[in-house]
């Protein structure tokens, strides 16, 4: 109690290392784990905390300087991706572990290439990069948004940028649910803006008023659902940039292509038909 009554009383600004300083340190315990094993959880789990610290910044982003938030937004940008590279191909990996029978593409391939991809984020993914570059970016960031103009407690300073970050959801929910199909884009524009907003409500959960919990629990199943539809879309995307993987429709491998197509409209629809009941009532 102690702790939330002083979360809600104390200056916003006076909070951002505490926020942030665990959430880096999960990336530099993610990326030692990598450095170790590389394994499909490790990948997973620091594209996570990266993105974490994207919303985390998003939600301090007034208080920051334009040119340094656009430029750590970057490198935030650009390692999740890294390990976004090596993500794809054990999303294929375990798509096909779902397609055994008269399965097209060989695990073999996906797994050299996935080897081909950690081989090429190696350094970048590295303890002995990250650390020091996150370290920096934190050093930075807590400067800027000690001199920032805004005086705002925690608890003020969150209900607003909560507030926006929901607005944005609410307005992304409202162009999917108006589509008279299932929308793709419209969909990854809910993930994005719904990953965001259940970041934060997950952060900031003891400053926040009001009961989040239902918003949180609702939100967090549309991101499952929409996650599962992601997958198969990455890994069309994967398969028809690799040549290798995806020779002419005609060969045996197009087998595979066919039933990614048919589990992408099955995982669209089953995510229209959730967005409906979870959120169609609450947007009106």
């Amino acid at each position: 109690m102690a702790r939330t009554t002083r979360r809600s009383e104390a200056g916003a600004a006076a909070f951002f290392l505490e926020l942030a300083s665990p959430l880096a340190e999960s990336v530099i315990a993610q990326a030692r784990e990598i450095a170790s094993e590389p394994c499909a959880e490790g990948f997973h789990q620091l594209r996570v905390s990266m993105r974490s610290l994207q919303s985390l910044w998003w939600f301090y982003r007034p208080m920051m300087d334009a040119r340094e938030y656009a430029r750590q937004r970057s490198i935030f940008q650009s390692v999740a991706g890294a390990a976004g590279r090596v993500r794809d191909h054990d999303i294929l990996l375990a798509l096909l572990n779902l397609r055994m029978k008269d399965t097209a593409l060989p695990a073999s391939q996906i797994s050299a290439a996935r080897q081909a991809a950690v081989e090429d984020v190696k350094d970048q993914l590295s303890p002995s990069a990250l650390q020091p570059l996150l370290q920096e970016i934190l050093r930075q960031a807590s400067t800027s948004v000690a001199a920032g103009q805004q005086k705002e407690t925690l608890k003020a300073f969150a209900e607003i940028r909560v507030a926006k970050a929901e607005k944005l959801l609410r307005k992304r929910l409202q162009q999917a649910l108006a589509a008279k199909k299932p929308d793709l884009a419209a969909f990854h524009d809910v993930r994005k803006a719904g990953k965001k907003a259940r970041c934060l409500l997950e952060l900031l959960a003891p400053a926040l008023s009001g009961d989040q919990r239902k918003t949180l629990r609702r939100l967090r199943q549309t991101l499952k659902s929409l996650g599962e539809l992601n997958d198969v879309v990455a890994s069309e995307k994967l398969l028809r940039e690799n040549p290798l993987l995806w020779p002419s429709k005609n060969s045996k491998p197009a087998k595979m292509g066919h039933w990614l197509e048919k589990e992408r409209k099955r995982r669209a629809s089953a995510s229209a038909q959730l967005l409906r009941k979870k959120w169609a009532k609450t947007l009106q």
